[in-house]
């Protein structure tokens, strides 16, 4: 499947039932830091098959110069950030919390692939009391962000 036919899908099914159709990876390159990857299920996209068709979107989509961020929690796998009608420059960014604090200790990135306009990370673990939040990121700035959940 191409991934500029996601936005088609999304549009005509919705995120839940389109995230066991995207691909394995998204082609850029993820970034991370903190002790992410400290937790199970971190490192991995959302689209693996053990967490496939179990995310839900959390919260209201957020709205920064026309693009969208998106936050999507699984009681089995942890959450994903997701932006959409972004463009070149902008990152989706997941941070996550080792309590329910809401003090970033570990965070992971997905930027933009060229021709497409969307993003989404690999998984962060917010579950067994940990939180996390979504950012969209644009040229080194925070644009909008979600909730802590």
């Amino acid at each position: 499947m191409s991934r500029r036919s996601l936005r088609t899908l999304l549009a005509a099914g919705g995120a839940a039932a389109v995230m066991a159709l995207l691909p394995t990876s998204a082609q850029a390159a993820p970034h991370s830091g903190g002790n992410y990857g400290a937790y199970g299920m971190e490192g991995q996209y959302p689209t693996t098959s053990f967490c496939s068709g179990t995310f839900r979107q959390i919260g209201p989509t957020q709205y920064a110069e026309g693009m969208a961020l998106k936050y999507f929690y699984s009681d089995k796998c942890g959450s994903f950030a997701r932006i959409e009608n972004s463009r070149a420059n902008c990152a989706a960014v997941l941070q996550r919390s080792n309590n329910g604090t809401g003090r970033v200790d570990g965070w992971v990135s997905e930027t933009v692939d060229s021709g497409i306009n969307y993003a989404y990370t690999q998984m962060g673990n917010n579950l067994s009391g940990r939180v996390s939040r979504a950012l969209l990121s644009c040229d080194g700035h925070d644009l909008t962000s979600t909730g802590w959940y």
